[in-house]
């Protein structure tokens, strides 16, 4: 099944599945993309749900509408498969207000963050079944004071420079002296 432009029908229902969670802001929206039984996973700090009431009340209670306001989204890749759509995006907002699916018990720090995520969304009947969200919780933690990087194999919004403009990042900075520069 195709869509007039020729995109695969799958990308534009997680579109739309993204379009009610980021710019309307519509969790019964959000919740018709979806199937009768779907699940989510923020895997770095297992926040989500499982079926429809628990990912309901998540959407409704922790997610939706529960983004600072200046967050953006920018898609860096996007791959679809029969079943599954694969989204590359980098997030970026002021962590000026509570945000328990990101950094659950964490109180506002005013900073900036630039976050790699990564979603995995699979898709039974032209609907959505679940929702697998990666990204890296060690830069997300550096990046609103959390994690003190000296010493540690970590970066911070590094990690969203690179990926949106990969030539004016240096590559191999944490080898150190493992990688000497010529």
């Amino acid at each position: 099944m195709q869509t007039s432009e020729g995109q695969p029908a799958l990308a534009g229902v997680l579109d739309d599945h993204l379009a009610a969670e980021f710019d309307t802001r519509d969790v019964t929206a959000t919740m018709q993309t979806m199937t009768g039984d779907p699940y989510l996973n923020h895997v770095p700090v297992m926040t989500g749900g499982i079926g429809r009431d628990q990912v309901r009340r998540f959407y409704d209670q922790v997610f939706i509408g529960h983004w600072p306001a200046d967050t953006s989204i920018e898609r860096i890749s996007r791959t679809v498969g029969a079943g599954q759509v694969v989204d590359e995006l980098v997030m970026s907002f002021t962590h000026d207000i509570p945000m328990n699916h990101l950094l659950p018990g964490v109180p506002p720090s005013g900073r900036r963050v630039r976050l790699p995520v990564c979603v995995v969304a699979a898709f039974e009947d032209g609907k959505l079944s679940h929702e697998h969200i990666y990204w890296d919780q060690a830069s997300l933690l550096v990046q609103v004071g959390l994690l003190d990087p000296a010493g540690l194999p970590v970066t911070g919004a590094e990690q969203a420079e690179k990926l949106l403009a990969p030539r004016s990042v240096p590559a191999n900075a944490l080898l150190g002296e493992a990688w000497p520069v010529p």
